[in-house]
């Protein structure tokens, strides 16, 4: 007679024969596979960050080729696709061979005048009694222009990054000349109930991604040209390379407004006060026109997203993917809120009445 005391042996090591404990164990295992799932994405981060890249990149063009039906409606799509390619790649090529020279020369003297500018601060602050032991500015200062170190450094080098724009710009290519396949694709590994639901949701995606980044275009062109000109014209040395620091970091909202006007000015005042009050209400005049016309005014017909939640996406995006996560921070936003919206519109729909 067998001892009930003793093991079952037919119970092997991975069976739980108490439901309490299995049904723990399920919830355990459940934790453990998102964890694992997130330590995957971490290390498969840099990949991930390219294709959503590729596909922000492809939202662009997908634009910029809608915008040309409008004008063109005979023309076909892939000869529309590639007006837009080529009109890109055209004004790279104007960029490097026409404003390469100036910019370049102008981006070698940025560093020296900064340095300059900075040591001026310093030297204000100790003769207000602020010592250089309680408030090490030019420390400080150091420390906040390391964050545009790496565009400075890319627009003095022309391979600078070019393996991650290349494999973007490949992927974009991809996507926009036929996005039906890739869409139909991801939907198929759905559940069959929920494909009509992903093909409204990745409509929606696209729209508010066109729309989203065609205003943030406007926004870096107005802000770029709008410096240049008005730097230009009161002769603020290195104008152009004012500009084009200002376009470029238009691109990253909330953050790249205040880095592009402390450069200004700093170089501003290199030139004395008056040129320097010049500079700054340049860029308050700029980010006026911006803040107040251009971005309301795309902001009503994409996903609206909050200052805050855009600014807090960037510093997380901008930690864990570098400079690369920093740009994608506000599209990869706005993507989820607007599937958070459509989980929560379906729901609604599926929920029965009392």
């Amino acid at each position: 007679m067998d001892d009930p005391a003793l093991p079952d042996p037919n119970i092997g090591p991975a069976d739980i024969p108490d439901g309490l404990v299995k049904r723990e164990a399920k919830k355990a295992a459940v934790w453990l596979g998102v964890a694992a799932l997130f330590a995957l994405a971490v290390l498969l981060a840099q990949p991930i960050m390219v294709i959503i890249g590729g596909i922000v990149f492809a939202a662009m063009i997908d634009g910029g080729q809608r915008l040309i039906a409008r004008v063109a409606p005979f023309l076909p799509r892939g000869v529309r696709i590639t007006l837009v390619l080529l009109g890109a790649v055209g004004f790279l090529a104007w960029l490097v061979t026409f404003a390469g020279g100036q910019i370049a020369a102008q981006a070698a003297q940025f560093p020296a005048v900064l340095e300059t500018q900075i040591a001026r601060l310093s030297a204000l602050a100790q003769s207000h009694g602020i010592t250089i032991k309680d408030f090490n500015l030019q420390q400080v200062a150091a420390q906040v222009l390391g964050s545009v170190g790496q565009v400075t450094r890319a627009l003095g080098g022309i391979f600078g990054g070019f393996t991650t724009a290349f494999l973007i710009f490949i992927l974009a290519i991809y996507f926009v000349i036929e996005p039906d396949i890739y869409r139909r694709g991801f939907a198929w590994m759905m559940p069959e109930e929920s494909r009509k639901h992903f093909e409204g949701t990745a409509v929606r995606m696209g729209k508010a991604l066109r729309m989203l980044l065609f205003g943030r275009l406007i926004g870096m062109t107005v802000e770029g040209v709008a410096t240049w000109a008005l730097l230009a014209w009161w002769g603020v040395p290195m104008a152009a390379l004012l500009g084009l620091l200002t376009g470029l970091l238009a691109f990253l909202p909330n953050i790249g407004a205040p880095i592009s006007g402390l450069l200004m000015v700093l170089v501003g005042f290199s030139g004395g006060t008056e040129m320097g009050l010049f500079c700054l209400a340049v860029y308050v005049v700029v980010q006026t026109v911006d803040g107040n016309i251009i971005v309301p005014m795309v902001a009503k017909r994409t996903a609206d997203l909050a200052p805050a939640l855009v600014l807090g996406a960037q510093l997380v995006f901008g930690l864990l993917f570098g400079i690369l996560g920093l740009m994608l921070a506000d599209p990869i936003v706005a993507m989820i809120k607007i599937a958070l919206e459509r989980q929560a519109e379906r729901n609604d729909a599926n929920r029965t009445p009392d």
